[in-house]
């Protein structure tokens, strides 16, 4: 399948088969194009189970909860703060930044375009092996383009560090031969090409600092002699590898936390690490069987002797390469040395966060697989050419009979990435050791509510990993979710037995406290927790909480404000801080705060909601209405926003379209007491009597303590013009329910009362009960009441009830 020319013979020799060499000449001709779109067409359909897939692991840090995407602010801190969530990868985290602004968070973008850029790395790469007068280049970027090892580098969002870092250090590498030929006008144009590239490269993944080996290592292959010229010239390029290289090993150790009893690894056994590695690569290369997410995390000792033994697999190899140089010319060495290299980061010399689950993954090997596979594509051309009868019709059925392979096993594991709970559960049937994948699918199962089988996952995941704190937070979460309270407060404990100064645990121990009414305990929990970690904004955040329900509105704001400033984009406790400013009448910066909320997080339904309640009380009643129909776009069973949106309505003069948004309210939560009840105002403001009896008897069967509703019920029972739905003994106990719950002191009710009794005849009663509500109506300055009730005690006197207009 390689692309030969008349130039084969010529020039330098082949960089992954002895002796004979492609065609070094860009891509061109009917025949190129072809093959290209063969390409495209094959990475296309073997990533088709990604064209539909979700997020997964990872993916909330780098998108879905990424603060940065939807900041105003957003591109200047992914470039020049610290506030990146993971590593320093800002034309990474660029990318998804304008996607975000495209098309929100909507999967399918972000996987397209990790599919577009692997198809572009496999073009490129066969542009490269051309260049590098490598047999077999285009089954050699076939290769890399559809082997299953690959599958985890494209089918993962968060893995477009991966891809768009390789897009750019192979044209960095192909600038790189441009600068390096002889032939090349004006040189210096591409030296700074694959300067600016190399960049480039560098920021979207710190592991392109290995591309300075790859550029001596182009010139090994051409046998150009590598002197102080040349060493001058790659030093830019070492420069740039060793500051970010150093930037990512501080902010792994200081940001990341890699250190520890996990990371406290010694150098020897980070070499027999590395050993074992390198090994454990390429036998996935040669046989792509149970490729997982996450692979068992290896205990390697350096006082056990088999331990040894890939080390000296590996030392062997080398000489056994070495001494097969004379045959192969420099290609070997120079696959084996391009694949070594550009793993080295990833070894074990270095400690990773990841390292704390596993040393290996199959992303960690997306650049340097190129190596070798573009060895055995030479390999299998120059097989073709020794053959006595060559047959070039079977030769293409043999390689598209291995590339469909190949391109079938991709297709299978990218069905893993489909979405989370996929994914864990293959990586458990895989990896049934994984304590990260039992752990995590017992997050999300207990976020889908599936609290039981959540609480299973979270024991087996400490059966393998009973120190994990984070696993043991979890399932006290799930216990507590579960409404478990005593047992998430004891699981709990148990952690701060172990490790008192666990700061979440104590948040977690006072949110369970809180739950079960202790709320005494609670906030002393929450403050421990500050006192170990002051810039907890969750803390912060809860025990703000805590203060609104004991009342204490200025600690609470003082609280909220904490976890702002520890946590600037914390849209939740903006959106809190503003509920709590508009309890203490602030509207304004209430207003401010909830905007400032939804400017971080644009779709937080809650948001927009609390904006309409605080534009509601301010009296900007267009705005009020905005919002909760913002918040029901966003989530269309909010039973809340339906009911504040008709009381806006209502307010506004909009009855009938208030009345609908009622009727939906209590239709997606028909115990919704005070929806039923509002329905029943405006139902009455609308003059549907029968109807509005009907819902505050609702309002009554749920909440039957509700004073309003017994007055407002037992009125209309007792004056109502409709003879038919009059019932004055009904209208009496309801009227001296409320009248209980009210202490007797409430003029409006006692004035209900003495309709009421009116109803059943008991007209002197009637009339001393409306006295009394008069006496409570002067005293409280009352006057139009008060004139209302001295008509209606003539009525009584007279022998007359009281009437409501029809």
């Amino acid at each position: 399948m390689s692309q030969r020319s008349k130039e084969a013979g010529s020039g330098n020799h082949s960089a992954a088969g002895p002796g004979r060499a492609a065609a070094a000449g860009p891509l061109a001709g009917r025949e190129d194009w072809l093959l290209g779109l063969l390409l495209l067409a094959a990475i296309i359909m073997a990533y088709q189970p990604a064209w539909h897939a979700g997020f997964i692991w990872d993916d909330d840090r780098y998108v879905t909860e990424n603060p940065l995407l939807g900041a105003p602010d957003g591109l200047r801190r992914i470039w020049f703060s610290l506030d990146s969530p993971s590593q320093y990868f800002p034309l990474t985290y660029t990318t998804f930044y304008v996607e975000h602004a495209l098309w929100g968070l909507k999967p399918a973008g972000y996987h397209w375009d990790n599919i577009v850029l692997h198809a572009a790395n496999a073009l490129l790469a066969w542009r490269l092996l051309r260049r590098l007068r490598v047999s077999g280049a285009w089954l050699g970027a076939a290769l890399f383009a559809l082997h299953p090892v690959q599958a985890q580098s494209v089918a993962w969002v968060a893995e477009r560090k991966n891809v768009l870092m390789v897009f750019f250090f192979l044209l960095s590498l192909l600038a790189w031969t441009r600068f390096i030929d002889e032939p090349t006008k004006r040189p210096w144009r591409f030296y700074a090409l694959a300067l600016v590239f190399y960049a480039f490269s560098l920021s979207a993944k710190t592991t392109a600092c290995t591309l300075p080996a790859a550029l001596l290592l182009v010139l090994w292959l051409q046998k150009r002699p590598i002197g102080w010229r040349r060493l001058a010239e790659a030093a830019p390029f070492v420069a740039l590898a060793l500051g970010i290289g150093l930037v990512t090993v501080w902010w792994e150790r200081y940001h990341l936390g890699t250190h520890g009893k996990l990371f406290e690894i010694g150098p020897v056994e980070r070499v027999l690490i590395a050993s074992r590695a390198l090994w454990f690569y390429a036998g996935k290369l040669l046989w792509a069987a149970n490729l997982a997410f996450s692979y068992p995390r290896w205990t390697i000792s350096a006082s056990a002797p088999l331990a040894y033994v890939w080390l000296l697999g590996t030392a062997a190899l080398a000489l056994v390469i070495w001494r097969l140089r004379r045959w192969a010319g420099r290609s070997l060495e120079v696959a084996a040395l391009f694949f070594a290299a550009t793993l080295g980061p990833m070894l074990g010399f270095i400690m990773l966060s990841t390292f704390q689950y596993s040393f290996v993954a199959d992303h960690y090997q997306y650049l340097a697989c190129l190596g070798p596979l573009a060895l055995l594509a030479a390999g299998l051309e120059l097989g073709w050419e020794r053959m006595t009868k060559q047959s070039p019709v079977l030769r293409v059925i043999f390689c598209a009979v291995l590339l469909a392979a190949l391109g079938a096993m991709t297709w299978h594991q990218c069905g893993m990435y489909a979405d989370a709970e996929t994914l864990w559960r293959a990586t458990i049937a895989r990896n049934p050791g994984s304590w990260l994948a039992h752990n995590n699918l017992g997050a999300l199962l207990c976020a889908k509510g599936d609290t039981e089988e959540a609480i299973a996952q979270y024991r087996q995941a400490l059966e393998i990993r009973p120190e994990d704190t984070e696993t043991q937070n979890n399932l006290g979460v799930a216990f507590f979710v579960k409404g478990k309270t005593e047992a998430a407060i004891a699981q709990y404990r148990k952690i701060l037995e172990r490790t008192p100064e666990n700061a979440n645990a104590l948040n977690n121990l006072g949110n369970a406290l809180a739950q079960k009414g202790d709320m005494e305990e609670a906030i002393a929990q929450y403050h421990s927790a500050q006192q170990i970690q002051p810039d907890y904004a969750e803390a912060h955040y809860n025990l703000g909480n805590a203060m609104v329900k004991k009342g204490e509105i200025n600690e609470a704001l003082e609280q909220y404000r904490k976890a702002v400033e520890s946590k600037p984009d914390y849209a939740e406790a903006l959106n809190n801080l503003g509920d709590a400013l508009v309890l203490k009448g602030d509207f304004e910066e209430a207003i401010a705060q909830l905007q400032r909320a939804l400017t971080i997080k644009p779709d937080y339904a809650d948001a927009h909601y609390d904006l309409g309640n605080a534009l509601f009380e301010h009296g900007r009643l267009d705005g009020a209405i905005a919002e909760y129909r913002k918040a029901l776009e966003i989530k269309a069973d909010y039973a809340e926003a339906d009911n504040n949106l008709g009381t806006a309505l209502c307010t506004k003069g909009e009855l009938g379209e208030g009345i609908v948004c009622y009727r939906q309210a209590v239709g997606i939560n028909p115990r919704y007491a005070e929806a039923y009840a509002n329905l029943g105002d405006a139902c009455l403001r609308n003059r549907q009597i029968k109807q509005a009896m009907d819902s505050w008897q609702q309002a009554l069967a749920i909440k039957p303590d509700n004073a309003d509703v017994l007055n407002n019920l037992a009125w209309l029972l007792a004056t109502t013009s409709d003879p038919a739905l009059r019932k004055g003994a009904a209208a009496v106990a309801l009227a001296q329910h409320a009248n209980q719950l009210r202490g007797g002191s409430n003029p409006m009710i006692l004035r209900t009362l003495a309709a009421a009794y009116a109803e059943t005849g008991s007209y002197g009663v009637a009339a001393v009960t409306a006295r009394r509500a008069l006496e409570l109506a002067i005293e409280q300055k009352n006057d139009a009441l008060g004139a209302t009730l001295q008509k209606e005690i003539e009525l009584y006197e007279a022998g007359a009830p009281v009437r409501e207009a029809k």
